[in-house]
């Protein structure tokens, strides 16, 4: 009997130290499921308390850092190698997301202020340059160290790898007081970078309503945003003119003219190239705008008459919206689709990422583009047959425009630019090379037959994903050595000095561009987070603005500012110690 109770009692000993050992493994091993399982209860952790709202506000995302470094603390580790691999892919997805997400706009935003808003990022860089360097004469820290503090400050990865390398190649060896100094000074950069959003918002006692009221009234100027107006011809000069000579005297305006009434019949018509104007006809138009009234002036005088009219209930005319969901379409001309004259239907408007353009025929069209035309029912449904109009095509995710892009950003970079008297190359990195790829491919893609079209849902799951990874990364990096520098290595003081340099560029320009330029306060936030290449930033001014100012003000600065962190960091490096 007793053989038999010692055998059972050694087998549940085996029992209970493999369990033991399992568990030991799960949470404290080194292996992939591992490395998985302590990433993602970071960002489960740490996504849920930043819901948490601390008199009004709430960190959001960035709290994920926060959890990542706490349980880095307590001795959670995820193995080197597939810490910095997800650092970087997640970083490479946030910011290839929002590369597609605002580079539609980044070219005619840049028209539209975008050289001040890089020169005030230019501001904020060389203001934070040049504390550091006061900071590092005031208080005798090595340069090496003041880098990695400055790079935390403003939360610039890049800027810390630059830095690590320039020390290495001049050393032979790292330095890690780099590493240490970034550590310490990330997370009070992140939110010194939000408490400097929320200074320049009270100080200048900004109403968030008011800012949207602004953005919508400055939309509603922009030179391609489609406009419908009803007009009765009365300048004699148009009389017995057809459509196509009017357009050909009107040049450049925008306009289309979408539909006419005649003065003799009262018959309501589709209106074409050989279509004639005669007195007292009634025509409908598509135009801009700025455009709106040099037509009136040129034609006549405008009538109240409802867009239903023009289409009464015993015409056979209808008015369709047409998604172009067919590849094969992809970066063609409306005018080569040659719609009125095949299927007599006439294109009005051009709905893109919500705007609608006047339907040009020089108007490229792209995958998603939605196409309001008129015409017979007949007609409509031919030409909803060509233009594709399936919702199911345009949830199915491009992926190859995605992965090919991420490739040509990283090889973008990779590449080494080099610069008379500085000894090392200087790279844009993983993060710049991205975003500057996704801005071309998203706004230049169709011409290439790329289908740069993403449903706004998939690029926000991809953005979050990218940048939720990217922080608890970063988190659990940071959290072996953070307690023991700043309780013994002086990182009080590094954290008082990181947060000097990130606050004090932020509030001097943001405090410029509000009174002296009168920046937008959401485009404002893009700027600030932008010309600290911070993502956490980005992500708490996307929330609080509700619209996408903040990412296309980010989007604008991102690709200068992050060139000029990387060389700004390897230039303190090598002219301190070449």
């Amino acid at each position: 009997m007793r053989p038999i109770f010692e055998s059972v009692f050694y087998t549940e000993s085996i029992d209970n130290r493999l369990n033991m050992e399992w568990i030991k493994d799960l949470l404290w091993g080194s292996g992939i499921g591992h490395s998985i399982l302590i990433i993602s209860a970071v960002i489960a952790a740490g996504i849920q308390l930043g819901k948490i709202k601390i008199f009004g506000i709430s960190l959001g995302i960035t709290l994920i850092l926060f959890m990542g470094i706490l349980l880095g603390h307590f001795g959670f580790r995820v193995h080197p190698e597939l810490l910095h691999f997800f650092k970087e892919f997640g970083l490479i997805l946030f910011v290839f997301s929002v590369g597609m997400q605002v580079g539609p706009g980044f070219f005619s935003s840049f028209k539209k202020g975008g050289i001040t808003l890089n020169m005030l990022a230019c501001a904020v860089v060389f203001l934070g340059v040049a504390t550091a360097t006061v900071i590092h004469v005031v208080t005798d820290i090595p340069v090496s160290t003041m880098v990695g503090i400055m790079s935390g400050a403003v939360t610039n990865t890049p800027g810390l790898g630059a830095a690590q390398q320039a020390y290495s190649d001049l050393f032979g060896k790292g330095d890690d007081t780099i590493a240490l100094g970034y550590a310490v000074a990330y997370p009070l950069g992140v939110v010194g970078i939000i408490l400097s959003l929320l200074f320049v918002r009270y100080v200048f006692r900004i109403n968030l309503n008011k800012e949207t009221d602004r953005l919508v009234e400055e939309a509603g100027k922009e030179n391609h945003e489609a406009a419908a107006i009803s007009l009765v011809v009365k300048n004699p000069a148009v009389c017995g003119l057809t459509i196509a000579d009017i357009s050909r005297l009107m040049e450049p305006r925008e306009f289309v003219i979408s539909r006419i009434q005649y003065s003799d019949t009262h018959k309501i018509d589709i209106a074409d190239a050989a279509t004639k104007l005669h007195e007292n006809d009634k025509i409908f138009v598509i135009t801009t705008a700025q455009d709106a009234e040099a037509i009136r002036i040129f034609i006549g005088e405008e009538i109240i008459m409802d867009r239903k009219q023009w289409i009464p209930t015993e015409s056979q005319l209808a008015s369709r919206r047409i998604v172009v969901t067919k590849t094969e379409l992809n970066g063609k001309r409306l005018a080569d689709l040659q719609l009125r004259r095949l299927h007599g239907v006439n294109v009005t408007r051009l709905n893109r990422a919500g705007v609608d353009l006047v339907a040009n025929p020089g108007l490229t069209i792209q995958m998603g583009d939605r196409l309001t035309v008129v015409g017979s029912e007949v007609a409509i449904a031919k030409v909803t047959e060509l233009l594709g109009n399936s919702m199911k095509r345009l949830n199915e995710p491009n992926l190859i425009t995605i992965f090919l892009g991420i490739a040509l950003g990283i090889v973008l970079g990779s590449i080494p630019f080099v610069f008379p008297g500085i000894p090392q190359p200087v790279k844009l990195g993983l993060a710049g090379g991205p975003l500057i790829v996704a801005i071309l491919v998203s706004r230049f893609g169709y011409k290439y037959k790329l289908i740069t079209y993403t449903t706004l849902s998939a690029n926000l799951m991809l953005r979050e994903v990218g940048i939720a990874i990217f922080l608890a990364c970063v988190g659990i990096g940071a959290g072996e050595g953070f307690v023991d520098t700043i309780v013994n290595k002086g990182g009080f003081t590094w954290i008082g000095y990181g947060f000097l340099i990130t606050v004090v560029p932020l509030l001097i320009v943001g405090s410029v561009g509000r009174y002296f330029f009168k920046i937008n306060y959401f485009t404002l936030m893009g700027l600030i987070a932008g010309s600290t290449t911070d993502p956490p930033a980005l992500a708490y001014s996307n929330a609080t603005a509700g619209n996408d100012s903040p990412a296309v003000g980010y989007a604008t600065v991102y690709p200068l500012t992050m060139f000029l962190r990387v060389l700004s960091a390897q230039l303190m490096i090598l002219l301190s110690y070449a």
